[in-house]
Order: structure tokens, then sequence, then C-alpha cells
């Protein structure tokens, strides 16, 4: 699985204002992120039973109108709880996100369509369409998605958020 710790696509900001990226090298926190992207795949089990079961999907044969879950587990290192914990992922170029496929238990789940500018709920956010009116967006405008923990995590807390999209 394609697994990086601290991962770019994922941000964390916890109480002091502390970003967590790895792009910036900034030093290790107290939570550790993972991230993968597999696709589902279906095979069939010896007894002739279809399943479905995730692959990486750095190693499948991903297409065009193909979906891609991108997830990213948090795991709390710390002795002190996270408080404002935010976990903020891009939707990849070249895919659109599939509506309603976010997840995240414990979580208040926003949407930007500015690059992560801004955030709101998806009855409050507008783009401008064709000949500069502004309009509703659609899941297909959104390009980050941002999940704020409603409690502090406790040290130990582990679990994740997720988000699924359809390669273009």
């Amino acid at each position: 699985m394609l697994k990086k710790t601290f991962a770019s696509i994922a941000l964390l900001m916890l109480t002091a204002g502390l970003h967590v990226d790895a792009a910036w090298g900034v030093e290790q926190g107290s939570i550790e992120l993972t991230s993968i992207a597999e696709v589902e795949v279906k095979a069939v089990s010896p007894l002739g039973k279809v399943e479905v079961k995730r692959e990486d999907a750095a190693k499948a044969k991903v297409v065009p109108g193909d979906v891609v879950i991108y997830s990213t587990h948090y795991r709390h290192i710390g002795k002190d709880p996270a408080e404002k914990a935010v976990i903020i992922n891009p939707v990849p170029e070249h895919t659109l996100y599939v509506d309603g496929s976010a997840e995240g238990k414990g979580t208040k789940m926003e949407f930007s369509v500015d690059n992560g500018k801004k955030y709101g709920s998806p009855k409050t956010l507008m783009v401008k369409g064709k000949g500069g009116k502004t309009r509703p967006a659609a899941p297909a405008d959104y390009t980050h998605i941002r999940w704020t923990f409603e409690k502090p995590l406790k040290p130990g807390a582990k679990g994740g958020v997720s988000f699924k999209a359809k390669v273009k």
C-alpha cells in the first residue's frame, strides 16, 4: 500500500497552530498520519463466491471511470490531548469527488471549492459558472475536504477519515 507518515496530502493542525506537513519539515508532532489510496476489486474465492477486496491503487490498473478510495489514518502518540485537531485532504487532480463518500467518525466535514482558502457545508458553497454567474457548487467542484474533530483526541486515540474520487 502507498503509505506516507506525516503525508503531504493530509495536514494536521493542533491547538498551538502547529501545522504537521512533511513538505515543511516541521518537527515531528504527537500525531502520526498514514495515507493510502486503494481501489475495490472483485475476486472469486476458492468456494466460487465473489468477494470485494481493496487493493493498492499504485499497483492496480486505474483507468478513467475507476473510483479510488483515499484514506488518512491517524494515531495520537503524544501525552496530552490534541485539541482542535483538523485533517485536510485535497481532492487529487484528474479526479472528481464522489458525492456523499466522505467519512470521519467524530468529525465535522466541510468542503472547499477554492483550493482550500475557504470551507463550508455543501449547501453554502458557491462557484462562478459560465458567463460569470454564481451558482451552487456541485460535488465535482470540490477541491479539498476538511475534517475537524469535535472533541480533543486523547493520547492513544486512533482512527481514520476517507473519501472516494472518480478518475476523469
